[in-house]
């Protein structure tokens, strides 16, 4: 398990996390979520005693990670995948983790063949792809077959194969009983992976919740309507207060349910081809939810090409 209290960091004037609290659950996927800025890494990297909070404190059962005698054997992490000696080869690399922790060395092999490096254990890490260097980093997560597991964006150079064997292997983690932390900007892996949320913004706690309790709070559900007297249909629905947005031929409702829109066609003498709730999503909720702490805005439709010519390096 993994609690944090009143978790707060500075780095001069800046306030990266603010007295954040949460706690996660072993035997579930908890996915850690926020807007670029919102203090992820830096929550992450106190976690490992990487960097000393302010004020507050973080624990993992029960005690901070500096004062694991043995850290890879309860802790495995994967924060950035690129920091291995380029030198190094992926066997000498989880080697040497393998002794300061005092991990049997067979332990090596066997994650190298669970992560599928074992064609290329004695090449150098250096030459290794984003992907490759990613599943090494994985590997060197669960060196120490540990009970906790925190992950910094862990499919990010992974091809389809990668993404859906993590996600599945994450699943098995929790499923045995461990505690899965993961972070990802990728909200449709997110929404197959993390069974709970911990959502964050400008340093501070959004949400702590299951990921359908958070779809469900957060994105307000849709009725999509299709019919051949669609601006009849519209009139009749404006006029009870229901948003309504036009899409390809037919109307996304919202602010009323399907079971009153049948109702109201059916006084209008309005034909129906379809009436289908649409479940939100936790892109849409995430938007919906984290949109003021978004450090950065980009207004596309505002936005005009350069002309060629005048693009600078």
């Amino acid at each position: 398990m993994i609690e944090a209290k009143g978790l707060t960091k500075r780095y001069g004037d800046t306030l990266a996390v603010n007295d954040l609290s949460f706690c996660v659950q072993p035997g579930t996927v908890t996915g850690f979520l926020g807007p670029n800025g919102a203090g992820k890494s830096t929550t992450m990297r106190m976690m490992l005693g990487l960097d000393n909070p302010t004020a507050g404190a973080v624990t993992i059962g029960g005690r901070r990670y500096q004062e694991l005698e043995y850290p890879l054997r309860q802790v495995g992490a994967l924060l950035e995948a690129s920091w291995v000696h380029p030198n190094r080869s992926a066997r000498a690399h989880l080697s040497w983790m393998a002794r300061s922790n005092k991990i049997p060395s067979r332990r090596v092999d066997e994650v190298l063949e669970l992560v599928g490096l074992t064609q290329v254990a004695h090449k150098r890490a250096g030459g290794f792809s984003l992907g490759m260097s990613q599943r090494l980093g994985i590997a060197g997560a669960l060196l120490g077959d540990p009970e906790v597991l925190l992950f910094d964006e862990p499919v990010n150079g992974l091809d389809p194969e990668g993404i859906l064997w993590i996600r599945r292997f994450m699943h098995r983690l929790a499923d045995e009983g461990r505690t899965v932390f993961v972070s990802s900007h990728l909200l449709s892996e997110m929404s197959l992976t993390a069974s709970e949320l911990v959502v964050i913004g400008r340093g501070e706690l959004i949400a702590h919740s299951s990921t359908e309790d958070f779809v469900a709070r957060a994105a307000a559900d849709q009725v999509r309507v299709r019919s051949p007297q669609l601006g009849q249909l519209r009139t009749a629905l404006a006029d009870t207060g229901a948003q309504l947005s036009d899409q390809d031929n037919q109307l996304l409702v919202s602010g009323t349910d399907s079971e009153k829109i049948g109702e109201i066609a059916a006084q209008e003498g309005i034909v129906l081809h379809e009436l289908s709730p649409q479940q939100g999503s936790l892109e849409q909720a995430f938007m919906d939810i984290t949109g003021d702490s978004v450090e950065y805005h980009t207004d596309f439709a505002a936005e005009e090409p350069q002309p060629a010519a005048a693009a600078t390096n």
